[in-house]
């Protein structure tokens, strides 16, 4: 008999700030007081408070990530994260698998078990949406199989259906 499991991907197209989940995270620039994309749309959607918690932060370096409450938006927490803008350098691809990384570390180190992505350094930052779905799937999994005793659902929430397609073909490829 094989035991169910108790973690999962899940994609969706819409508007991450209105997910309902434990933590939602946010693709930040480095000073965490907001920007364009979908940084700005989080501290848009979440309020003054949440600018005013994160000036308390010192900022964040890119492939890192921190915690915040998540005040009007319907998701708990916001973890921020700083993904890399997009050079073509094998670096680029450590950074961003590392931002998926500690998002998901620093959700479990607060007991989350639901946490939202958007498609992180896609937007401004130009990393290529198809190089990014593959590093950011590949943390994702690695990270779950790594902690398989530990509850997590992970939604990977796109801006549009192109965007998921690039998700989806991914993991087509991976069966």
């Amino acid at each position: 008999m094989s035991e169910k499991r108790k973690n999962r991907i899940l994609f969706s197209v819409g508007d991450i700030t209105l997910v309902p989940a434990d933590a939602i995270v946010n693709a930040a620039n480095s000073s965490l007081l907001g920007g364009g994309g979908v940084d700005g749309a989080i501290h848009r959607a979440a309020g003054p408070e949440l600018l005013a918690e994160c000036k308390t932060l010192g900022g964040c370096e890119t492939g890192k990530a921190k915690i915040t409450k998540g005040y009007r938006l319907a998701a708990k927490h916001v973890i921020h994260t700083v993904g890399p803008v997009y050079s073509g350098k094998a670096e680029d691809a450590a950074l961003l698998y590392s931002c998926y990384n500690a998002s998901l570390d620093l959700a479990a180190e607060n007991d989350l078990h639901r946490v939202a992505f958007p498609c992180i350094s896609t937007g401004v930052y130009g990393y290529p949406k198809d190089k990014a779905a593959v590093v950011a799937l590949k943390a994702i999994v690695n990270w779950l199989d790594a902690h398989a005793d530990y509850e997590m659902e992970v939604m990977i929430v796109c801006f549009s259906p192109e965007d998921m397609e690039y998700y989806r073909a991914v993991m087509e490829n991976r069966s």
